[in-house]
Parts: structure tokens; sequence; C-alpha cells
């Protein structure tokens, strides 16, 4: 078996539907064409899809905090093809691209409330800081957000926050499922 073959259904969805996308082929309507197995699809979950370089620089991301699709691998296949196209800090990924990028698919927890900043820990919980209208996530256990003050002030400057303390804070896990 190939590596790629090895990789959970998730990361395999995610790339499959780049990949159509990408080369004009069929659509691909349902995690079911990748694996038959409907426990896998049938929850209705909030999820990210990452896409890296092989040497790890981010190349596109995009997801939901809550679940907008009616379940999990429709809500991977609109990431997977947002975070591939429409992602606005990076230009679109091209068909040339595809061999030399990492997919991962991050399926989110339902946030919870944050009373105290000590409930959190950035190797483990992911953030939502929001004021108003204004909302800013940040995935846990990325390299180099070390400290709970670095992850909550990247968070709340993505939704232009100037001050985090000010803001309500929510915190998830993820189950992180990734190619090789």
């Amino acid at each position: 078996m190939s590596e790629k073959n090895r990789a959970h259904p998730y990361v395999l969805l995610a790339r499959e539907t780049v990949r159509r996308n990408l080369d004009g082929g069929r659509e691909i309507y349902s995690g079911a064409e990748i694996d038959p197995d409907s426990s896998l699809w049938t929850p209705k979950r909030a999820c990210f899809v990452s896409i890296k370089t092989k040497s790890g620089q981010l190349r596109g991301c995009i997801g939901t905090i809550s679940p907008i699709q009616p379940s999990l691998d429709k809500e991977i296949i609109a990431n997977a093809i947002s975070a591939s196209m429409r992602d606005p800090r990076f230009d679109p990924l091209s068909l040339g691209e595809l061999d030399g990028v990492v997919f991962s698919v991050d399926v989110l927890s339902v946030p919870e409330a944050v009373k105290d900043t000590s409930e959190l820990d950035p190797r483990r919980w992911g953030v939502i800081v929001s004021m108003g209208f204004r909302r800013g996530v940040l995935l846990p256990d990325l390299e180099g957000v070390d400290t709970v003050d670095y992850q909550l002030g990247i968070a709340a400057q993505k939704a232009g926050i100037t001050n985090y303390r000010d803001a309500s804070i929510e915190r998830f896990s993820v189950d992180r499922y990734k190619e090789d």
C-alpha cells in the first residue's frame, strides 16, 4: 500500500476534492467515494483543512468553528476547496503544486467558554477570541505558538481586536488527521 493510501479518509477526501477541482474532473460529492463507512461522514462537525508545502510553509487554511454543511464529509469538501482556492493570504493552488503539498484536517470539538486564561494551553486547546462581530480563531499545537498570551494575541490580531483581555474567549480541541 502506498503512503497516500495509508492516510486517514478525511485527508484523502480533502486531497481528492482539490485534485478533482484543479484538473476539471468529476466533482466529489460524498466521503463514501473514499470510504464507505458512513460513521466517518455522518456527524455534523466543524473542521479546518490546512495545506502546507513539504517544507512546512502554510499554503492555505480555511475552516469553520461551527458546522455549516449537513455532514462532516460535506464540511471537508467545502473547506478543502476554499483552502486551496480562496484563502485570501495566498494565490490559488495550481495542479502543478499538488504533489508538493501536504494536507491536514482538524475536526473540532464544540467550543466552550473560558472563564480564565489558566484554562488554556496552546498545545491542547485552540482559541476563539470574539468582540462584537469580530472573531479570530487559532488552531492548537502550532509550531512557534508556545504561550497562551502569544496564542490569544494572534487570534485577536486576526480579528482586528486590539486587546484580547476585553474580549470573550472560547476554547476547543481538535482531532488532527494529516498526511505523512
